[in-house]
């Protein structure tokens, strides 16, 4: 009985395609988060795709600021706001201490700033100060999330601002996606729709340079993989930290490009570890698609 057991096993084995294996890597390497974890992997390209809990929603925290970014660009592209005009920054206009940013740090009486160091601020530093300005200018949660809905991307709500979730921690919950929905808002970022081709390089390059999370999806890839990303991560209290996410777009040998999507959210596990899940599928799904394997980065 256990030798005809092993047969079934062996076959049904054989049987199991690729993408079945990969979602199968996906569900053990999130076991390690202590959470709830959404997952979305697309070959742009192709379309062949792996998803994990996609119709769950998910906090986005920071990752929000490239759909806000995007509706801003929007915004430029139509005429109504310009890169290079200068938008004042008032001592108002700063968060609390709590959320991460340089800007205020840099200028706590407030400043001067163009609308493209902005956004450089908010994207590639993850500032918040510069994210609740651009939001403004954009015309608040209502007209991104309304922006979004014209790129059809169903699945993402942007309703709050970061002084507004800085007030709660359930605030943040507010700002949501699923996975796949993420999928759609970085094929819309590589492919144009709703941005012109400059704005859409513009914000491309702005992710390639983002600083943080570079042990996230960048983590276990090969050194020198392009990599254009946001990151969002929450604060974490009693033990649990709400959101630990990124998404980008991760540029594979064959000049094809895959869009990855990891959202770990309610987790009791410690950050090397939450990041370490997400840096782990990225290269499940690099090994899956990239036609080569990925040596692991040293210490990661």
């Amino acid at each position: 009985m256990k030798a005809l057991m092993s047969i079934v096993c062996l076959l049904l084995g054989a049987a199991a395609s690729p993408t079945d294996n990969l979602r199968g890597q996906i569900e053990e390497i999130s076991r390690a988060a202590q959470g709830r974890v959404g997952v979305a992997v697309t070959v742009l390209e192709t379309g062949e795709s792996v998803a994990l809990h996609g119709d769950g929603h998910f906090p986005m925290q920071s990752v929000y600021k490239v759909p806000i970014a995007m509706a801003a660009l929007h915004a430029v592209d139509g005429g109504a706001l310009a890169l290079d005009s200068k938008v004042v920054v008032q001592a108002a206009d700063l968060v609390p201490a709590t959320v991460y940013s340089p800007l205020r740090d840099r200028y706590p009486h407030g400043v001067e700033l163009s609308l493209r160091e902005l956004l450089r601020l908010m994207v590639e530093e993850s500032d918040g100060t510069a994210s609740d300005v651009v939001l403004r200018l954009a015309g608040g949660g209502e007209s991104v999330t309304r922006f979004l809905r014209g790129l059809g991307v169903t699945g993402m709500v942007v309703a709050t601002s970061e002084a507004e979730m800085a007030r709660g921690d359930d605030v943040q919950y507010r700002n949501w996606a699923t996975p796949p929905a993420a999928i759609q808002l970085l094929r819309a970022i590589q492919e144009g729709p709703g941005l012109s081709p400059p704005s859409g390089a513009l914000l491309r390059e702005l992710m390639f340079a983002s600083v943080p999370g570079p042990r996230r999806i960048p983590g276990l890839l090969p050194a020198g993989t392009r990599v254009a990303h946001k990151t969002g991560t929450s604060r974490t209290l009693g033990g649990l930290t709400r959101a630990t996410n990124d998404v980008g777009i991760v540029l594979l040998p064959d000049a094809r490009h895959l869009a990855v999507a990891v959202f770990v959210a309610d987790s009791k596990a410690d950050e090397a570890t939450r990041e370490a899940v997400i840096a782990r599928i990225a290269r499940a799904a690099w090994d899956r698609w990239s036609g080569q394997a990925a040596p692991h980065a040293e210490g990661q």
